[in-house]
């Protein structure tokens, strides 16, 4: 009697864990990568530096005459957010120019990320002979993720190097450490909404890393200014808790959405 050939099947998890391997490794692989978290790291403390080394500087409107002086940050936490009660020296800069450009910075990644898959035929194949669209959405957002959660981290510890070449004051006021810490947890925990959205646009988009690219700076715009708001300098619980809840339910409808886009359409 033969022995019967036994294909034995791939459990969920171990495809899920399969493809994160793979991603995690090129990721790591990536002068990309490193590129961003260097950004996020060095563009606090230079332009923390370069502010308060304007501080108190005049300039002259030729024209009118009418004289503006230059307003440096007056707290390490600027770079973070408000402190309540506070007015924000520097607003127009520190408004726009602060920790939740990660939440853009990330797009660049996840955008090119994807992009390379299906320019370089990788994506075809992959979905071919061992993954499922699934498990490719999954890989890509936790990746994304993860990216996104390290350059959030540089950019607080380049706040901190900043404030503390500046000499700038680390002072709280009516806040303590532990709304500090919900603060960052807080957009951790929102970095998927980004992302999710950044994954299915990119999916979208296949190759045209461009497209891409721009259509998720447009999109994220559209969230960019709500940051602020969810995830204020005094964070409690309640903020890290529904940070939690809409990043999850972004990961999975969006993802879902990703799915289908890669089901329905073509992979060149």
């Amino acid at each position: 009697m033969e022995n019967a050939v036994k294909f034995e099947s791939v459990s969920f998890g171990k495809r899920v864990k399969s493809m994160l391997k793979v991603d995690f490794r090129r990721m790591l692989k990536s002068k990309l990568f490193y590129i961003l978290i260097a950004c996020a790291l060095v563009m606090p403390i230079l332009m923390t530096v370069m502010m308060s080394m304007m501080d108190g500087s005049e300039s002259v409107n030729q024209q009118t005459g009418e004289i503006t002086i230059m307003e440096g940050p007056e707290n390490t936490w600027q770079n973070i957010g408000t402190l309540p009660g506070e007015p924000l020296g520097g607003a127009e800069i520190f408004a726009m120019c602060n920790i939740n450009m990660a939440f853009m910075g990330v797009a660049v990644f996840v955008c090119l990320f994807i992009s390379d898959d299906f320019r370089s035929g990788y994506a075809k194949n992959l979905f071919t002979v061992r993954s499922r669209k699934g498990d490719y959405v999954i890989s890509k957002t936790l990746a994304g993720f993860v990216c996104g959660a390290l350059m959030l981290i540089a950019y607080f510890v380049g706040s901190v190097l900043g404030g503390a070449i500046s000499g700038l004051s680390f002072d709280l006021g009516t806040l303590n450490a532990g709304n500090l810490v919900m603060c960052m947890l807080a957009k951790i925990f929102l970095m998927p909404v980004f992302v999710s959205i950044f994954t299915l646009i990119s999916v979208s988009a296949k190759q045209k890393a461009w497209l891409s690219i721009c259509g998720s700076l447009g999109g994220g715009m559209l969230l960019f200014m709500m940051v602020s708001m969810i995830t204020p300098l005094g964070s409690t619980p309640l903020n890290v808790v529904l940070c939690l809840a809409g990043g999850a339910l972004f990961a999975l409808g969006l993802g879902a959405v990703s799915k289908i886009v890669l089901k329905k359409t073509s992979l060149v």
